[in-house]
């Protein structure tokens, strides 16, 4: 029997997602759990999985700052799905520079991993 709780985006994603513990800060003090920032599960060049304790409803727009490998990288995400103590996250509106950055960060923590 499946778990209908877990969510069901695997064959809609177009890159591969890596297991990675990426600090993550929210732009909006009202976006946030009880702190300013969260962690990453995994993540890939279109996305991330974000641990939190807080609900979001899906189509929630986030203002996320990550900094990871001497890289600071300033997106805007959708909730795409949630679920308890965990949302997935779509970037949107990435430049074709910040979208050449990600991938190649995604590939070097998949390297890592």
């Amino acid at each position: 029997m499946a778990d209908e709780s877990a969510p069901s985006t695997d064959e809609r994603r177009s890159e591969l997602r890596s297991p990675a513990r990426i600090e993550v800060r929210f732009a909006k003090a009202d976006d946030a759990a009880k702190a300013l920032r969260a962690y990453s599960l995994n993540f890939s060049a279109g996305g991330l999985c974000l641990k939190t304790r807080r609900v979001y409803t899906v189509g929630t727009l986030l203002e996320l700052t990550i900094a990871v490998d001497g890289q600071t990288f300033n997106l805007a995400g959708a909730v795409s799905w949630a679920r308890s103590g965990a949302v997935g996250v779509r970037f949107e509106n990435l430049s074709a520079a910040d979208k050449t950055r990600l991938q190649t960060l995604a590939a070097s923590l998949r390297r890592a991993s």
